[in-house]
């Protein structure tokens, strides 16, 4: 129940307080480090901010309310569209679709807070109405307007209260008619007598007809006796009963009214009674889990941020990334992203700096395809048919750096159309699933380009950011048996107009799509076709996340995400590249 109880006798609330309308609408609320953000729908009703698991389930009353009386609400510092509302140990983490509908929310929040002046927190209100429960002036209640919409007996002898009252209005105007003919009557009656006193000579005489005669033999007729009854023929004695059963009615109906009050405000006092009982036991219960939680490891809320000493456990911290992880992958399997190269510009800002990009390609190309068998070190972790997954584990203060290599063979695709579609931004948001935003920052040739990229944030984990270039080359080979070789290679540097965000902490990567095209001879002298090709992949990725989190957690999602990965991006080139012609 919310708040809704009576306020004191004494005490008068503000009309344009009481009937400030209901708002309501959807809004992202931190629920917890499992489930994260999720949508619910939001009330604000005077001074009360409520929410709902959605519109549809309002009936099922509100899963929490706050009272704004006491209320903090800050904007977030970093995320435009999230704002915070905190009472005392209490915070509601809330975010809006854009920073516009926030600020609305913002405003729309304090303007009720300001005008909503309900006394101490220990007073009970109810919303609805304007007088209160109990009266210390009247041994009678009066009742809520609720309480009226409710109460089908009250409402209907109301109803006959009103009868009773046009019944009575006409049966009193009937009488002020008659009373007002009678005087009329009367007025006239004087006004002839007196003349015929005045010309009298003898006492009248009475004819048989009932007329009076003067005794000089005058034949005029004074005026008939008829005259003398009711002017407008009506029953006086029964009008006169009808009023007195009417007054009688109203008086019975009104000690009936008095009654069902009576009544009313007996239940309503039961109800408040209960009300503070609850609230009481509400109150104590959470003064001690307030106890009991300050016993415990305290979890963070939305900003909690990660570091070897969180409270919060390795597979705790595992679940959460999953769960976002799934999460990420539903809402991808539902869009469609239409990529319009035209609307990235590029821009130069400056003459750029000369990259170590030969050094890293040429290193690639020496280490990179060493066959890693009989390497004890690396650690097959994925075989999924012509796919094979190794890592060698690397720590450097706690931080996990391990190395990640992987083979596969796709058929009906060269190794530069693989090549590509990896390197062209033209076509990253058609296959990268985990990229929030990029942008090129600067072209250093038609081979090579320096991207700054934003990852979505995997919860708990915080956001990352990588500032990167990405070279493509044609390596060809030194020995006429062996074919030649395409090579992206991506590595991050400084960029003097990318310094590192605060919001996000900036990793490092050295990724390297290393990529041969082995041809079948077709028989005779038929011209060769995707069915002759396949393409030798090999991926090298050596990334520094730039901040700690779990090992284990780590390890599980690279072992996870770099096969999907692979499998997603070649099964892309393949799609893109059916029917077209054979890039070698």
């Amino acid at each position: 129940m919310s708040d809704c109880s009576s306020s004191g006798s004494d005490e008068e609330l503000d009309p344009e307080i009481e009937l400030l309308d209901e708002l309501g609408g959807t809004l992202t609320k931190w629920t917890n480090y499992i489930h994260g953000w999720q949508d619910r729908w939001i009330v604000l009703k005077g001074n009360i901010l409520s929410y709902y698991r959605s519109a549809d389930e309002k009936e099922f009353g509100c899963r929490g309310s706050i009272c704004l009386g006491k209320a903090v609400i800050t904007p977030h510092e970093f995320d435009e569209c999230r704002f915070d509302i905190s009472v005392n140990d209490s915070i509601w983490y809330l975010r809006a679709e854009h920073p516009l509908l926030r600020q609305q929310w913002i405003n729309t929040i304090e303007l009720h807070k300001a005008e909503s002046g309900y006394g101490s927190e220990s007073s009970l209100r109810r919303h609805g109405s304007l007088l209160s429960l109990t009266s210390a002036a009247s041994g009678l209640s009066t009742t809520s307007a609720s309480s009226c919409k409710k109460g089908y007996s009250l409402r209907e002898k109301l109803a006959e209260m009103e009868t009773f009252r046009d019944i009575l209005c006409r049966q009193v105007d009937t009488l002020q008619k008659y009373f007002d003919n009678c005087a009329d009557a009367d007025s006239k009656d004087e006004l002839h007598r007196d003349k015929v006193s005045e010309d009298e000579e003898d006492f009248p005489t009475l004819r048989p007809d009932g007329d009076y005669l003067l005794n000089n033999s005058s034949k005029e007729k004074l005026f008939p006796v008829d005259n003398l009854k009711g002017p407008l023929g009506i029953d006086f004695k029964g009008e006169a009963i009808t009023f007195k059963a009417t007054t009688a009615g109203i008086l019975s109906t009104l000690s009936h009214c008095i009654d069902i009050l009576v009544k009313r405000e007996e239940s309503w006092q039961r109800r408040l009674d209960k009300e503070i009982e609850r609230r009481k036991r509400a109150e104590d219960a959470y003064k001690a889990a307030l106890t009991e939680l300050k016993k415990k490891p305290h979890y963070g809320g939305p900003d909690y941020e990660e570091g070897p000493n969180s409270l919060i456990n390795e597979e705790e911290f595992f679940d959460a990334v999953e769960a976002a992880l799934d999460k990420h992958d539903q809402i991808e399997e539902q869009l469609i992203v239409h990529w319009d190269p035209t609307a990235n510009t590029l821009v130069k800002n400056y003459i750029h700096s000369i990259f170590p990009v030969e050094e890293m390609v040429q290193s690639h190309m020496n280490y990179s395809l060493q066959d890693v068998g009989g390497d004890a070190n690396w650690q097959l972790v994925v075989e999924e048919g012509d796919m094979k997954v190794y890592r060698r584990e690397v720590e450097e203060n706690g931080i996990v750096l391990d190395p990640l290599k992987a083979t596969h063979a796709v058929r009906r695709v060269t190794g530069h159309e693989v090549c590509h579609y990896f390197w062209d931004t033209a076509f990253r948001n058609d296959w990268e699933t985990t990229v929030e935003s990029f942008q090129v920052v600067e072209t250093l040739s038609d081979k090579a380009v320096i991207i700054h990229q934003t990852h979505k944030r995997v919860w708990p984990a915080s956001q990352r950011e990588v500032l990167y270039v990405s070279v493509i080359r044609k390596i060809l080979s030194t020995n006429e048996n062996d074919p030649d070789t395409w090579l992206v290679c991506n590595f991050s540097v400084d960029h003097d107009g990318y310094p590192p965000s605060a919001r996000c902490i900036r990793a490092k990567i050295n990724v390297a799509m290393i990529c041969q095209t082995l041809i079948s001879p077709p028989e005779g002298d038929k011209e060769i076709t995707r069915d002759n090709i396949l393409c030798k992949i090999t991926y090298v990725a050596n990334v520094n996340p730039g901040g700690w989190a779990p090992a284990s957690v780590l390890r599980a999602v690279a072992k996870r995400e770099y096969p999907k990965f692979l499998k997603r991006f070649t099964s892309y080139v393949q799609e893109k590249t059916s029917g077209e012609a054979i890039l070698f």
